[in-house]
């Protein structure tokens, strides 16, 4: 029989609760899961707040949504992707949607966008929009990029071309 009085080997269920039956193994655990979410926010995907309304209604001030910035690895940036785009440093972006693709040519007429003289199919917008604007050529690894807001003044928006190099990645969400 043993003895009532004598102490036992069991951890204190607190010391349990917070490193678990095992120390080293939760230890490890929690070095990888450090490494892992490192590397994955560091080099894959980039936080961003939303700040300005030149994406609403699509995207509104504000919102936080993060940057594939592994989505172009396999294929080039497509129209209608919302992409991040790096203006200075690797904190100050821009977040604009591509409607023109390196050698085609972008232009607005009643508010519409076409690419190349013919009107594009844009089911993003949603608010109304009088732009007009002569053509603009894209050269070769350049893409035209616009807000989802085209209600606003066209001397308002920032829009235009964007290098493909500045293309950081594709919003995720």
């Amino acid at each position: 029989m043993p003895n009532a009085t004598a102490p036992t080997n069991r951890p204190h269920w607190l010391r349990v609760l917070a490193f678990g039956r095992r120390p080293k193994a939760t230890l490890v655990r929690i070095l990888v899961l450090g490494v892992s979410c490192f590397v994955v926010f560091r080099f894959c995907l980039v936080p961003i707040r939303i700040d300005g309304i030149s994406m609403l209604p699509t995207y509104r001030t504000g919102q936080i949504n993060f940057i594939n910035r592994l989505a172009y690895l396999r294929h080039e940036p497509r129209r209608g992707d919302p992409v991040s785009i790096r203006l200075a440093g690797p904190s100050v972006m821009f977040m604009k949607r591509i409607i023109g693709l390196p050698g085609e040519t972008v232009s607005f007429q009643n508010g519409r966008a076409c690419i190349n003289g013919h009107p594009l199919d844009e089911p993003y917008i949603k608010l109304p929009c009088d732009w007009n604007r002569e053509p603009v050529q894209c050269g070769p690894g350049q893409f035209y990029v616009v807000g989802d807001n085209r209600s606003m003044a066209f001397e308002h928006h920032t829009q235009g071309r964007a290098e493909r190099a500045r293309i950081i990645g594709k919003l995720l969400l």
